[in-house]
């Protein structure tokens, strides 16, 4: 099966061509790195990421977050992405960096379900690998739920491997995982 190239737009002008095997030919994402309508549909995709979730998240500051994403996904070495399919808003993911030296973590990975038959959160978490790679981040880290087993497959597929916890999350079950990255690309 031979790869395709696609072009992603960014709000800030930067394009980025990506080598992915079944991105689709309709998605569009987008950096959000200032406030407008697009930081107002991350919020509404946060809110629905915590509905699906059916926990509670806020040990996460999570109100706090939605207040002004930017605050955690702003910086130079972080970053929040916003995906559509169609010109349909179809999902997000977030990049934070932690106190760790040259460690990042990937956050609020959300599709909406009805786009998540289109290959769009393969799309997001290959972006992500390639940006934190791009920021000079050496290793991403993540935890989920057990009862992601889609997620989970997902991020397995990437090389993510399980760890450690990294910080303190009370909801039972939680898996931590990681990634090395590597610095001349990111293998598919």
């Amino acid at each position: 099966m031979s790869a395709k190239i696609f072009m992603l737009e960014f709000v800030n002008g930067r394009e980025m061509a990506l080598n992915l095997r079944k991105l689709p030919q309709m998605l569009k994402i987008v950096l959000v790195n200032e406030e407008g309508p697009e930081l107002e549909i991350i919020r509404q995709l946060f809110r629905d990421y915590e509905a699906e979730l059916d926990e509670n998240i806020c040990f996460q500051s999570f109100e706090k977050e939605l207040e002004n994403p930017l605050i955690k996904y702003g910086g130079k070495s972080a970053g929040l992405w916003l995906a559509y399919y169609n010109n349909e808003v179809a999902g997000c993911i977030g990049l934070l960096p932690l106190a760790e030296n040259a460690v990042c973590e990937m956050k609020r990975l959300y599709v909406k379900p009805a786009f998540r038959k289109y290959g769009i959160g393969r799309a997001l978490v290959e972006l992500i690998l390639e940006e934190a790679r791009a920021k000079g981040h050496k290793t991403m880290v993540l935890d989920t739920l057990p009862k992601l087993q889609a997620a989970i497959s997902l991020y397995k597929t990437y090389g993510f491997t399980e760890r450690d916890a990294y910080y303190h999350n009370p909801l039972e079950g939680v898996i931590y995982l990681e990634k090395k990255l590597q610095s001349a690309g990111i293998p598919i």
